[in-house]
C-alpha cells in the first residue's frame, strides 16, 4: 500500500493532523519540539460519496472504501541533512514514503512556541526543502561517482545515468527540488530509481486557526503560500484547521457536520486533504457493487483491465477474458446494472482498456 508522510518543522500541528486523519490518538501532540520520535503509521479511509449511492442502487449489505497509509514523521530542523535534531533518522523515514504532506503553520498562538520564534510560512517551507535538497545532493554525488566508474567500462545505462545525474546535480545545486526539473517521461521514470527526497510529489497543508476555517483563503499566510508554492515547487496546497479536526474525533458524522456548519465551513478539511493526497499519489478508484458489498478498489492511473482485475485476485489477472464496465454517471442515471445494460451503456472491454476513475466493473476470467 502506498504511503504519504506528514513532515514539517516542530510544533506546526503534524501530530494533531495525523490524529485527525486517522481518527485516533496514536500520535503524541504536545507543545514541545520532537514529541514524535518514532513515526506513527495509520490507515486512512478515502471519502467518496459515490459509494453510498452505488450501495443504495445494489442494496449492498456493506460498504468498503479505499484506503491509504499516513505516516507521522517527527519535525525536521535546519541542519537535518548533517544530523541536527536526529535529522539522519528522520530523513530516512521520509525516504520510505511515496508522497509528502508538508504541514505549514499559518496560525498565530502565543501559547504554542514556534521553533524559529515567529510565523513565516515561506521561511519554514524553505527550511525543510533546503534540507531535502542538501541530502539529495549528497546522494546524487555518490550515485554519480558509481556510475562514472561503470561508464568508463563501457556500460551504456551508466552513461545515460551520468548525463541525468549531472543535470540533477546542477539543478539541485541552484536550490531547486528534483521534482521541478523539466525532463521527458522516460527520464522522470529513471529519476524515481534514484530515490531522491525532493523528487517525491508534495502537498502543502496550511494549518490555520479556528477563526479562518470558514474562509481560509483570507488568511494572509495561506495567501502567501498559495502564490509562492506553484511557482517554486510545482505543488498544490490545502488549508485545514488540524485542531478543529482533532476536536471532532469524538463526534459522530451528523454532529461533526453540524459543528462545521456552525463554524461556516462547507466540508471537513480532513476529507479534502485525504482526497488530494490520494490524487497526489497518482491513485484512482474503480468499483464493484452487488448485494453483498459495494467496494472501492485502488489502482494507479494508466493501469489496464487485467492489472485492475488482479487487484481483486491474482487469478483474475492470469485468466482475464473481458471486463464488463459501466461509468459511474451511467450507473446512477439508469438505476443500476440492469438499467445500464438495457440502455446499452454496459461495455465489454478487453486487455488494452485503461480503467478510468469511477468505472464500475464485473470481470470475466478463466478460473
Amino acid at each position: 500500500m502506498l504511503q504519504a508522510g506528514i513532515v514539517g518543522l516542530p510544533n506546526v500541528g503534524k501530530s494533531t493532523l495525523f490524529n485527525a486523519l486517522t481518527r485516533s490518538h496514536k500520535a503524541d501532540a504536545q507543545n514541545y519540539p520532537f514529541c514524535t520520535i518514532e513515526p506513527n503509521v495509520g490507515m486512512v479511509e478515502v471519502p467518496d460519496g459515490r459509494l453510498a449511492k452505488l450501495a443504495a442502487l445494489s442494496y449492498s449489505a456493506k460498504i468498503v472504501p479505499a484506503a491509504i497509509e499516513i505516516v507521522d514523521i517527527a519535525g525536521l530542523v535546519a541542519g537535518a541533512s548533517k544530523g541536527e535534531g536526529l535529522g539522519n533518522k528522520f530523513l530516512a523515514n521520509i525516504r520510505e514514503v511515496d508522497a509528502i504532506i508538508h504541514v505549514v503553520r499559518c496560525f498565530e498562538n502565543g501559547d504554542i512556541v514556534h521553533s524559529s520564534g515567529s510565523i513565516d510560512p515561506i521561511r519554514d517551507i524553505e527550511t525543510i526543502n533546503i534540507e531535502l535538497i542538501l541530502s539529495d545532493l549528497e546522494s546524487v554525488e555518490s550515485q554519480l561517482d558509481k556510475n562514472l566508474r561503470k561508464a568508463k567500462g563501457g556500460d551504456k545505462e551508466a552513461k545515460e545515468n551520468v548525463a541525468l545525474l549531472e543535470l540533477l546535480h546542477a539543478h539541485l545545486a541552484e536550490g531547486n527540488p528534483a521534482n521541478t526539473l523539466q525532463i521527458g517521461k522516460e527520464q522522470c521514470a529513471k529519476i524515481k530509481l534514484f530515490n531522491l527526497l525532493s523528487s517525491k510529489p508534495v502537498l502543502y497543508a496550511c494549518n490555520v486557526g479556528e477563526g479562518d476555517i470558514y474562509n481560509p483563503s483570507a488568511n494572509k499566510y495561506v495567501s502567501t503560500v498559495a502564490d509562492y508554492v506553484p511557482l517554486h515547487h510545482g505543488a498544490g496546497i490545502c488549508a485545514i484547521c488540524a485542531q478543529i479536526e482533532a476536536d471532532m474525533l469524538e463526534l459522530d458524522p451528523e454532529e461533526a457536520a453540524e459543528f462545521l456548519r456552525d463554524l461556516g465551513a462547507q466540508d471537513s478539511g480532513v476529507s479534502q486533504l485525504i482526497k488530494n493526497t490520494y490524487a497526489l499519489l497518482g491513485l484512482s478508484s474503480y468499483f464493484t457493487t452487488g448485494e453483498q458489498e459495494t467496494r472501492a478498489w485502488t489502482f494507479r492511473k494508466g493501469m489496464k483491465a487485467p492489472q485492475c482485475a488482479g487487484i481483486i485476485h491474482g487469478d483474475f489477472e492470469k485468466g482475464f477474458i473481458k471486463a464488463e464496465v459501466v461509468s459511474y454517471g451511467d450507473m446512477v442515471k439508469y438505476s443500476g446494472w440492469h438499467g445500464a445494460r438495457e440502455a446499452g451503456k454496459a461495455r465489454l472491454e478487453g486487455k488494452d482498456y485503461e480503467f478510468v476513475d469511477g468505472d464500475i466493473a464485473i470481470f470475466r476470467f478463466n478460473g
